[in-house]
């Protein structure tokens, strides 16, 4: 084991790990596993390791071919039975990295980004935002160089409601309605 910690042997790390998957709002990477187990100073990265090859072995988590990890039922049945034996101290500091974790996925499918390259050799920069009622905006854009569309998408990324609202404050704007009036 690595330092002075409260958790202390290889079946508490197990129940942690359920515990963890059990609250994640997605399939999640080895890395984000990982990060999200050693909250508690009584883990090292080689007894984690073991510990979460043998629940996918037990079958108590799944991993996917893109190296996602996954709670399966009977992991969901266990960890419920044993999620009191985890310290306080270690659950409160797990659910607050969970909470933060869980932000960030669904964040990340709510901001959505694509570049495609198109047969004349310009790009289509696709950029979607969504909340947790649907789609509020798809937006399709052409430019001519791919740094261009990398841009694009990472400035978008970083400030997709603003932009939305820009958009929408040009489409609202008086300014607008008053030029289409006086080309009529």
């Amino acid at each position: 084991m690595a330092g002075p910690g409260f958790i202390r042997d290889k079946l508490e790390i197990k129940f942690l790990i359920l515990y963890i998957t059990a609250r994640v709002i997605e399939p999640i990477p080895f890395d984000t596993v990982l990060d999200l187990t050693m909250c508690d100073d009584g883990i090292d990265y080689f007894d984690f390791s073991e510990c979460l090859r043998d629940l996918v072995k037990t079958e108590h988590l799944t991993v996917s071919a893109a190296g996602l990890y996954e709670i399966t039922e009977k992991g969901m049945r266990n960890s419920q039975i044993c999620e009191s034996s985890l310290p306080y101290s270690v659950r409160l500091r797990c659910d607050k990295n969970i909470n933060e974790c869980n932000r960030k996925l669904r964040r990340k499918n709510q901001v959505r980004t694509a570049i495609e390259k198109r047969p004349n050799g310009t790009y289509s920069v696709k950029l979607s935002l969504d909340d947790d009622m649907g789609s509020l905006m798809a937006l399709k854009l052409m430019v001519v160089r791919e740094d261009m569309a990398a841009l694009l998408t990472e400035r978008f990324q970083k400030a997709p409601e603003r932009i939305y609202s820009e958009i929408m404050n040009v489409l609202l704007s008086e300014e607008l309605n008053k030029s289409d009036s006086d080309q009529a």
